[in-house]
């Protein structure tokens, strides 16, 4: 009977397409010393190298933070850059721990390819840029346009359903490779440019030569909400990357920084101290130790401050925080509590 059930928990987790070798990460990731994290191939903003080579960005921050809380140091993070079509294979056979690469959580991607997200850090959705040489305004004057976009994401369909509601006809250039798509749109083979607006702010600045020679257009034709993503069936580690998450935007919520974090551990405000560890078994809870926020804020900073400095006002992309704002300020960021 034990043998019986033994082969019957392993075709379990076979059938649910987890790796045995990956059936806890949290282990694996301790034993290993390092956090194997999948980002895109370069994604200013995002994830993407700087000139010494160093991987920065606001999807890497979220790397950065897991390996803190895990390892105790946020250096401690293997990046593998993956396009489109590679992310959820590389996720599901084990080659990486965490998906973080701008990722729109949608139900399939919940449910049908073993995967499952962690967390919404960045609420976007899919726009338009063209050159200003066109005098193209709004998405409406977009019929009988050639329009570039990446196969394997949601663009595609995106734009299709929106086309056919519309009534807009367009031809689309599809193109596998990220680059290759950026490449095709200067180099004039498309008349536009259709992704989410974070990617198309992120492409304008670091990617075309003449940034002021085109325009991003108003409309928004989809909702993407972009998050980590786990394996599925692996509760624990999933729980380790949520609350990574949940600390961060906790923390800005709290008013706690990475430059006061110090001083707040010795703040009177309960929930700062179960935040920080002083009180609470918070991080008994995720299998680590009760330091675990702390170092992310310390090491990382809180969501503010990764937002800002990787893709909002400090940074070369300027993209305000609107909907990525913290609930009492307007926005949809509404961290969960730590008790």
């Amino acid at each position: 009977m034990r043998g019986f059930k033994l082969i019957a928990g392993l075709a379990v987790l076979l059938g649910a397409g987890m790796p045995l070798a990956q059936a806890d990460t949290l282990s694996v990731v301790k034993e290993r010393g390092a956090v194997q994290c999948g980002v895109t191939t370069g994604f200013a903003g995002f994830s993407a190298p700087d000139a010494q080579g160093a991987w920065k960005g606001l999807d890497v921050d979220m790397c950065r933070a897991v390996a803190a809380a895990v390892l105790g140091d946020a250096s401690k993070v293997k990046i593998v850059p993956l396009n489109a079509q590679q992310r959820f294979t590389a996720l599901q056979s084990g080659e990486i721990d965490l998906l973080a690469r701008n990722t729109t959580v949608t139900q399939s991607r919940d449910t049908a390819l073993g995967s499952i997200h962690a967390a919404i850090n960045f609420y976007d959705g899919q726009g338009f840029m063209a050159p200003k040489s066109l005098g193209i305004t709004s998405a409406r004057d977009l019929n009988g346009a050639t329009v570039c976009m990446q196969t394997g994401t949601s663009n595609e369909q995106n734009m299709a359903d929106w086309a056919r509601a519309h009534k807009v006809q367009y031809t689309p250039v599809v193109i596998e490779q990220f680059n290759e798509v950026v490449n095709a749109f200067a180099a004039g083979r498309c008349d536009v440019f259709t992704t989410d607006a974070s990617g198309l702010a992120s492409i304008r600045i670091a990617k075309l030569t003449n940034p002021g020679d085109y325009v991003i257009l108003p409309e928004i034709i989809s909702k993407e909400p972009l998050g980590p993503f786990v394996r599925q069936g692996d509760d624990a580690w999933l729980n380790v990357v949520k609350w990574a998450f949940h600390a961060m935007a906790g923390a800005e919520e709290l008013g706690v920084s990475s430059a006061n974090v110090d001083a707040q551990l010795k703040s009177e405000d309960p929930n700062v101290q179960r935040l920080l560890g002083v009180t609470g078994n918070a991080g008994k809870n995720l299998g680590l130790d009760e330091q675990w926020a702390y170092r992310i804020i310390k090491q990382v900073g809180n969501y503010g401050e990764s937002f800002d400095r990787n893709v909002g006002m400090s940074s070369p992309l300027q993209i305000q925080r609107g909907l990525n704002a913290l609930w009492k300020d307007g926005g949809l960021l509404y961290p969960l509590p730590i008790r």
